[in-house]
């Protein structure tokens, strides 16, 4: 089994777990309802997206 043959710096170490960390998921709010929902996607709540509905929701 090979082993390294010098050490890495702490540079090249932090170079390859710069994209480890998490994020925040950003959130925002539907214009019609008023519920969070994701960016660019349709709302969960009522179906509507981009000022028109695009999916049907069951009324509960």
């Amino acid at each position: 089994m090979p082993n390294p043959r010098r050490r890495h710096s702490k540079t090249r170490r932090d170079k390859r777990r710069t994209g480890d960390a998490l994020s925040a998921v950003n959130v925002g709010t539907c214009p019609k309802c008023h519920e969070p929902k994701m960016p660019h996607q349709a709302c969960q709540a009522c179906g509507y997206y981009d000022g028109r509905e695009v999916i049907k929701v069951k009324e509960a």
